[in-house]
């Protein structure tokens, strides 16, 4: 298979709600959050890994198109559709379209919302997050107890993206482009990352450009 180009997509992931993803909680001292999100381990900031991205565009292109495996909860392995073809062949048994042809990269905190954080960690003690309490309900009752904080980042947080589409010699490029771009639409739709029923992770993708110049979803 001939490589032919690499197509850039890149913006920012504007957090319209707070955005939970979920990190390790290995490192977590007596009496702190038992629900944090993932951060970097040596600057200690907020990120959202590639691999919650594409899997959430992949998942979603997946209802849409109703691929069979989806019943499963795993990805598609027809290793013959255009998911498959885009976003990996996952375990299929056999196939002939070659290498994922979308790479995404994690999205690390913009300069602005770095400067915002640095702020509101100087004078309110926020380091780079929120803890939402949530409360179970008494059916019975009607009486709210069990109260657990969850840790998100806030609304208004941005995340710069970018996503890398390698087109090889056999490939339809608009076809490609096309599906990419309805993955983000999908995403902005429903939500990414966790607790989306309840409000959390609505996201919307600005100031995006491929390869360098504007470009509109």
């Amino acid at each position: 298979m001939e490589l032919t180009k690499y197509m850039v997509i890149k913006g920012i992931i504007l957090c319209e709600t707070g955005l939970r993803i979920g990190g390790s909680k290995d490192d977590i001292e007596i009496g702190g959050n038992d629900n944090p999100i993932i951060r970097h381990p040596l600057t200690g900031l907020p990120y959202v890994p590639g691999s919650s991205l594409k899997g959430k565009m992949r998942a979603l292109l997946e209802l849409k198109y109703s691929l069979k495996t989806q019943r499963s909860g795993d990805p598609c392995t027809c290793g013959n559709c255009l998911v498959c073809k885009v976003f990996g062949t996952h375990k299929a048994a056999e196939s002939r379209l070659g290498p994922t042809r979308i790479i995404v990269r994690d999205a690390f905190l913009s300069p602005k919302s770095v400067n915002e954080f640095k702020a509101a960690n100087q004078d309110k003690g926020i380091f780079y997050s929120e803890v939402k309490y949530e409360n179970m309900v008494d059916r019975n009752t009607g009486k709210a107890g069990h109260p657990r904080p969850n840790e998100r980042v806030p609304a208004g947080t941005e995340f710069a993206f970018e996503i890398v589409l390698r087109i090889f010699k056999e490939d339809n490029e608009k076809d490609m482009l096309d599906f990419v771009k309805e993955g983000l639409q999908l995403v902005e739709k429903d939500y990414l990352g966790a607790c989306g029923s309840r409000g959390y992770g609505k996201v919307r993708f600005i100031n995006i450009t491929l390869d360098n110049e504007p470009f509109d979803l």
